[in-house]
């Protein structure tokens, strides 16, 4: 074969390769981790929070670049991005920890994956495999129906270690992924359900024995999931027993026993054994020198966390004399120690000291107790005469002294020593009651009713052979809330007690100082100190603080809200918060932590700029609860704020452009209520015609165009309007007071007193006949009709062409006043 042959033969060969390469399908994409398990080592058996693990990698076939993962491990954290990260300081207990990372495909498959952490210089064989929904072949159990324990065989059932965190969510939400989950889900299958249809139920503590119902198991895919929280404190494992039947009814596997172990979380604050611990030192200890032992306890799990670690540390001292730090205290074992010299009884008897104990080694939850040290005395003080102690009249009356001379010098014979006898007599003075005994304590109920008696509080005279009386009264009082009997010292309530009264009351103890005095001569009082230890009765309610909160509109911030009680335990904490009147549906609470004394509140939807109102009712541990307004101003801005930026305030006073507007509207005003009165004046003006109308038919009847009244000068003569009756001066008219009538005479007042029953009456007859008296109210009848016409014509009214063609016979029915008139034109022609 030449060589173009051999050209020809590769190229084919090189043809046919490359087209099998482009006739060959694509690998299908398959979702799921890239590795069945993961293996990180950290450099030490302590991690601080936030630390980086290491990163987990998971495909959905979709492209998306960040995944939603989740671990029911609370002490790691995995990122979108796989990132794994401490949450909380952790140390490591065991060489090794194990714990899943789950994520989700596309269509809502669930995939595992396992995560194991070494310390450094750890060796040992790689972990077992565990199930996953994608079918990744885990380590698989068999359960032989002759032998009841276990042995390793061919696979038969894939059972992963469990371990269950208490205290989780039941339920958990994935916002990107939309999906709605049971926490601590795995799978439990037999290979049996390639022969057929295999059904799984459970049976044992937790699932069909009390507590019934905290676990439950999907009937066909296996899936077994936790219902409500875990409590390991209530129980720590639980013992299900597994089943595998076909449909139709029959054991296609033996009964699994499966051991789940509730995993601890600092739930628990360490309590003291006792609430005060009370010991003595002798005074002059060296340091070093123990002192007492205080003691607390931690429900949590002591042997496989810090949960129950426990640290102890000396919070304050009192006194803080003569060093501040007098005593020192061991963290693990609580022992209290001596640690500074200078303990003296005479000058400081006791110290208290308030002694913290925290968990996870003094990091996590605390509680704190009082520690009383007394200082017990020694011989350390020699005798010392106190040349101003007085003499007491009262012990003893007559003092005889026996004074002797000694020479500085000794003598050089022995010569008796001259004696001589002084007699002191004490003569009394009037002394101050003493009070018995000087401090009272008295412990009473805050909710004690006003104007009962609380105590007896009396002083003794000392000058027995004086009769004397005693008076009592209250020198400090300072909350106004006592009154005493001042012959008997009986003290009462005159207003209601508060322990809560931060201004008067110190530590639960309100103090009043009574003094008493005698009728002595000179008058003298003593004073005593009356203590009031207030017991707590739950008369509070919660509030939160702080009610003024501020949000931003975009990405706000959960903001932390205390719950404070001013009563004491164990009328406060746990706190239970719920929103209302209609709250709920904006806003959303939760709790800050285990003891409930704080809530994180977060809105639900977004919310426009603006004030909100929100109700929220707190209730303390007794059930008495309160609802409280919260103020919460949302802002125009993202992320954390700490204060709403105010709107600018606009300069005081009135701009030209406003003052020239202000102006112009008043001048406005002004014309338009002119128009208006020139409106009204000119509708009340009204024309009068110059003539009377044409068939205004009045015969002799004058029109003189004066009626009287309507005129604006109401002072006007009557006397105008009646010209006839001015020229008959003989005829009386009575609807005004006459004017010509001579006046009557009324009589004077006598002096006489016998004669004011004749004044009266004449005076009376006088007031009768006068005829200007009002009132001008009689009934006026006119008996005269007037003289002649004084018009020569009545041709002017046109009234008809001829007499004949008018009908006068009505006239005769108007009366007698127009009977001149019915006469005139109701005549015959004769007439």
């Amino acid at each position: 074969m030449g060589p173009w042959s051999r050209s020809l033969s590769a190229l084919l060969l090189l043809l046919l390769q490359v087209s099998s390469w482009f006739c060959q399908e694509p690998e299908p994409c398959h979702p799921g981790f890239d590795a069945e398990s993961y293996t990180f080592t950290v450099p030490r058996r302590h991690l601080e929070r936030g630390r980086v693990l290491g990163r987990v990698s998971f495909e959905d076939c979709t492209g998306r670049q960040r995944t939603a993962y989740f671990s029911l491990d609370t002490r790691f954290k995995v990122g979108p991005d796989g990132v794994i990260t401490v949450k909380r300081p952790l140390q490591f207990h065991n060489p090794q920890i194990h714990f899943l990372v789950y994520a989700w495909d596309s269509t809502y498959r669930k995939f595992s994956t396992k995560v194991t952490l070494n310390t450094v210089g750890h060796h040992s064989r790689p972990p077992p495999l565990h199930a996953s929904v994608s079918g990744v072949q885990a380590e698989l159990l068999t359960f032989p129906n002759s032998s009841p324990g276990l042995r390793r065989r061919k696979r038969d059932w894939v059972i992963p270690p469990i371990s269950c965190p208490e205290n989780e969510k039941t339920e958990c939400w994935d916002p990107s992924l939309l999906i709605l989950f049971l926490s601590f889900c795995f799978q439990i299958k037999s290979n049996k359900d390639k022969e057929g249809k295999v059904f799984y139920s459970i049976t044992g503590q937790g699932a069909d024995t009390p507590p019934v119902g905290v676990f439950i198991i999907e009937r066909e895919t296996g899936w077994l999931k936790v219902t409500e929280p875990l409590d390991r404190e209530n129980i720590a494992t639980y013992t299900l027993f597994s089943h595998a039947v076909s449909s139709n009814g029959n054991a296609v596997e033996d009964p699994m026993e499966i051991l789940i172990t509730v995993t601890d979380q600092n739930d628990n604050k360490p309590v003291f054994t006792q609430e005060v611990f009370k010991g003595s030192v002798m005074e002059g200890a060296l340091p070093g020198t123990s002192v007492m032992e205080v003691t607390a306890t931690d429900a949590d799990d002591d042997v496989n966390t810090y949960n129950a670690a426990i640290a102890y540390t000396i919070l304050s001292q009192d006194p803080e004399l003569p060093d501040k730090n007098m005593f020192t205290i061991n963290k693990n074992t609580g022992v209290i120690s001596v640690v500074t010299t200078g303990l003296d009884r005479e000058s400081f008897p006791m110290y208290t000291l308030v002694v913290q104990a925290a968990d996870l080694q003094g990091e996590g939850l605390s509680t704190t107790a009082t520690a009383v040290i007394t200082v017990t005395d020694t011989n350390d003080n020699p005798p010392i005469f106190n040349p101003t102690t007085g003499l007491d009249f009262e012990a003893k009356q007559q003092y005889i002294l026996h004074v002797a001379v000694t020479n500085v010098a000794p003598f050089e014979v022995s010569l008796t020593t001259s004696t001589a006898t002084v007699t002191v007599d004490v003569l009394d003075v009037n002394e101050a009651p003493i009070f018995v005994p000087p401090e009272k304590r008295v412990e009473v109920s805050e909710d004690f009713g006003v104007g009962q008696e609380i105590t007896s509080y009396t002083a003794r005279e000392p000058d027995t052979f004086m009769e004397q009386k005693i008076t009592y009264r209250i020198w400090r009082d300072t909350a106004n809330w006592l009154e005493i009997n001042p012959d008997t010292g009986a003290i009462s309530t005159r207003a209601e007690l508060d322990r809560e009264d931060s201004e008067h009351v110190k530590n639960s103890t309100y103090t009043a100082l009574i003094i008493a005095t005698d009728n002595g001569s000179p008058v003298a009082t003593g004073t005593g100190t009356l203590l009031l230890i207030l017991s707590d009765v739950n008369d509070n309610a919660p509030i939160p603080e702080p009610r003024n909160i501020f949000l931003c509109e975009r990405n706000p911030k959960p903001q932390v809200i205390n719950i404070i009680d001013a009563d004491l335990p164990p009328n406060t904490s746990p706190f239970t918060a719920e929103l209302t009147h209609g709250a709920s549906a904006n806003w959303t609470i939760e709790y800050n932590d285990p003891t409930q004394e704080s809530i994180i509140l977060k809105p639900k939807i977004a919310l426009e700029v603006g004030d909100y109102k929100i109700n929220l009712k707190l209730m303390d541990n007794q059930n008495k609860d309160q609802v409280t307004t919260l103020e919460v101003s949302v802002c125009d801005c993202e992320g954390a704020t700490g204060v709403c930026k105010k709107a600018p305030l606009v300069e005081a006073g009135l701009q030209i452009p406003a003052i020239l507007g202000i102006l112009g509207g008043i001048l406005a005003l002004l014309i338009l209520i002119l128009l208006l009165l020139l409106f009204l004046r000119r509708r009340a003006v009204v024309k009068e015609p110059l003539l009377p109308p044409e068939d205004d038919t009045r015969d002799n009847v004058y029109y003189y165009d004066e009626e009287g009244g309507g005129e604006e000068d109401q002072d006007f003569d009557l006397s105008q309007l009646h010209r006839g009756l001015d020229a008959r001066p003989e005829v009386t008219r009575n609807d005004v007071a006459p004017t010509l009538l001579s006046v009557p005479r009324y009589l004077p007042r006598p002096a006489n007193p016998d004669e004011i029953g004749n004044f009266i009456d004449e005076n009376l007859k006088a007031a009768d006949s006068d005829p200007t008296a009002p009132p001008y109210d009689s009934l006026l009848v006119f008996d005269y009709e007037g003289s002649g016409s004084e018009a020569a014509s009545l041709s002017s009214l046109n009234s008809s062409e001829s007499d004949k063609d008018q009908d006068y016979d009505y006239l005769n029915e108007w009366g007698n006043r127009f009977k001149k008139l019915a006469d005139m034109y109701g005549g015959g022609e004769d007439d």
